[in-house]
């Protein structure tokens, strides 16, 4: 298996091992565009490895902060109370960058800047960039894609 994340078409892929498409996802990457640094609010490029898959068996919508689950339901009045708050819910699959001095390590390390893929409130928009850095999916989409893949997968993300 390998996913396969397309910025500009906002679009995830995941591949069989003979390279064939099985599924494909709209997304959200980072509303302030590519790039590796620390602090940037920016989705990394590159080779990238499914480090940690966090919230298997968590019900959709299920609010986690700090890649625990709080035991909320995230209900539309969250975000109306919470306008300005990244809600990351139902599941994390946690990056890892592959490529020393691009995406990992130092100030280029996707795994300590907390780069995620996760599920989203249904009332954001995907097909656009929107997110902080993370990659947003649908809730039922990432409880998908969470099930098919494992730790290790490779992940692409390409500009």
């Amino acid at each position: 298996m390998k996913i396969a994340i397309n910025i500009p078409a906002q679009e995830l892929e995941l591949y069989d091992d003979a390279k064939n498409t099985i599924r494909k996802y709209q997304v959200s990457t980072a509303a302030k565009g590519a790039g590796e640094m620390i602090d940037s609010f920016c989705t990394p490029r590159g080779r990238h490895i499914i480090r940690a898959k966090i919230g298997s068996g968590l019900p959709e919508n299920a609010v986690l902060v700090g890649r625990r689950p709080t035991g909320e339901i995230f209900a539309p009045e969250m975000g109306i109370q919470f306008p300005d708050r990244d809600w990351i819910l139902t599941r994390i699959l946690w990056l890892s960058g592959c490529e020393h001095g691009f995406n990992r390590l130092g100030k280029v390390d996707t795994m300590k800047r907390y780069i995620y893929i996760h599920g989203t409130p249904d009332s954001v928009q995907l097909g656009v960039p929107g997110s902080h850095g993370c990659i947003r999916m649908r809730n039922n989409d990432m409880v998908e894609l969470f099930d098919l893949v494992s730790v290790g997968t490779a992940v692409e993300i390409n500009e």
